[in-house]
């Protein structure tokens, strides 16, 4: 068996602006690694303070509280938290400096609410004008660009006090298919991919980005059998043992139409631990996301070699949390969300 509880693997979405007395348990049983936020669950900034600062969690198990707040239309919080337009236009605006200073005010405005982690910034590259879901989100049409502007974006979040997650590994830039409605699919060849979709990931890793998140995207190339999420052709060969990753790797939502439809909830999270995730996001069933900590339970249970990841996953994902815990509870200071001048004049031309 393992030797942390296998739910730590899980950071969990629900329902309401309170957090439910099932999962406040399980937190403070550490049988949980976190939660992610989203707009159901906001109904201002001092809610989300008092809604982390009231979570009870073992002090030795600092909880993962995540957000997707990118800007544009991946905005989970409003004001008073800096509003940011789409990235790809505030990239087409700001200099690498100004893009920091972006990141900065943000992640520290996120860090005084209680949260430890932006899934943020986009690493796709924006080359395909079809797609319908990450479009305007990338900061980029050509790798070039989103290395240029999103790496400092990342060094900002972390300076304000947030951990960035780059996202989605091995790139969903070039999809023409949803992946929260059903499953993409690259054809690409991996001369290709080397040059535009890894290309961004690869300057991440460099430069020592602490977590990037996965795609639910099959890649003909890389497996022409399983997403990348559920590969480990994908996450164990290529990005940890070919790119050298070493961070936490995340899993985007395993509720996404692209893999539930097909393993289920439970079944995908047993099979993105066993292909080389970390983190498994469960984003809105709480339900879903307990029967997913009994399959990974039962499967460490019965598979030492399972158990030996889950605990490796579980240990990797912990140690990242450890470094950056969640603020220490306090009142909120509203002069937290003061924006300098010049970061404001920049800004105010996209209002």
């Amino acid at each position: 068996m393992t030797k942390l509880d296998p739910g730590q693997a899980l950071v969990i979405g629900f329902g309401g602006t309170d957090v439910p007395p099932v999962i406040r348990e399980a937190l403070a049983a550490g049988q949980l690694g976190g939660l992610i936020l989203f707009k159901r669950n906001i109904e201002s900034a001092a809610q989300v303070h008092e809604l982390c600062s009231s979570l009870e969690t073992p002090p030795e198990l600092p909880p993962m509280l995540a957000i997707d707040q990118e800007g544009g239309r991946v905005a989970r919080l409003k004001e008073p938290v800096l509003c940011l337009p789409p990235m790809r236009a505030l990239a087409e605006k700001a200099s690498p400096a100004q893009l920091r200073a972006v990141g900065e005010t943000l992640g520290r405005q996120l860090a005084a609410l209680g949260l430890t982690m932006d899934f943020a910034p986009i690493l796709d590259v924006d080359s395909n004008p079809a797609n319908p879901v990450i479009g305007d989100r990338s900061f980029g049409a050509d790798p070039e660009a989103v290395v240029a502007s999103a790496l400092p974006f990342a060094e900002g979040l972390r300076a304000g006090g947030v951990l960035p997650c780059g996202k989605h590994f091995p790139g969903h830039g070039d999809t023409d298919v949803d992946s929260h409605l059903a499953l993409p699919r690259l054809s690409h060849d991996r001369a290709r991919l080397d040059a535009v979709e890894l290309a961004p990931f690869r300057a991440a890793i460099a430069a020592g980005i602490e977590s990037l998140m996965t795609a639910h995207v099959l890649f003909d190339a890389l497996d022409p059998e399983l997403p990348a999420t559920l590969s480990r052709t994908v996450i164990q060969g290529l990005l940890r043992e070919e790119l050298g990753y070493d961070g936490v790797i995340v899993s985007d939502d395993l509720e996404m139409k692209a893999v539930a439809d097909r393993w289920g909830v439970a079944d995908s999270a047993v099979r993105a631990i066993d292909a080389g995730c970390d983190t498994l996001l469960v984003c809105s069933d709480v339900d879903a996301a307990f029967e997913a900590r009994e399959a990974l339970t039962a499967r460490a249970r019965d598979d030492a070699a399972f158990a030996t990841r889950l605990d490796d996953a579980c240990a990797r994902s912990l140690a990242m949390r450890r470094a950056r815990p969640p603020a220490p509870v306090g009142t909120l200071d509203d002069s937290v969300f003061a924006v300098a001048p010049p970061l404001a004049a920049l800004l105010e031309g996209f209002a």
